[in-house]
């Protein structure tokens, strides 16, 4: 796992996000479903996506949502980065559901937040979410899944 110093000179736009062993990272928008989706045999059918108005934000319980980080990430080939819940949101019984973040990726983080209380849970854009945790990996090539964007 890589401390402050290293994530400072790999992810400089994330500078005032980063803490002593990862990066804070900030909700942006939050998006409800409104289709189905599947994936069959490979084939990829995602969700329609309806945002919610904010820029704050109520979670109804026991109710998933989509949501967004607040700029691009790019996560320099030799380096994967493990998303964590903030203790903050745990504490409130909300997750957030993640994936990997793979070497080379570059594009919108995309999350799963899911409030598992009985409970509203209030939620403010900008507002830090989510940990990324970075980690050195040897070997690796570069993403190169549907989901990267264009630098």
């Amino acid at each position: 796992m890589l401390g402050e110093k290293e994530l400072i000179k790999l992810f400089p736009n994330f500078k005032e996000h980063v803490q002593a062993s990862g990066i804070d990272l900030p909700l942006d928008e939050v998006f409800i479903q409104k289709s189905p989706g599947s994936l069959i045999d490979n084939k990829k059918v995602l969700p329609e996506l309806e945002p919610i108005d904010g820029p704050i934000y109520t979670l109804k319980p026991k109710t998933a949502y989509f949501v967004t980080i607040d700029r691009k990430i790019k996560i320099p080939k030799g380096y994967a980065m493990l998303y964590k819940s903030r203790s903050t949101l745990l504490r409130s019984f909300v997750s957030v559901q993640t994936a990997v973040g793979d070497p080379g990726f570059y594009g919108t983080l995309m999350f799963l937040l899911y409030n598992h209380g009985d409970f509203d849970y209030k939620i403010k854009k900008g507002d830090r979410i989510i940990q990324g945790v970075v980690f050195e990996v040897v070997g690796s090539g570069d993403y190169t899944g549907s989901y990267q964007e264009e630098e």
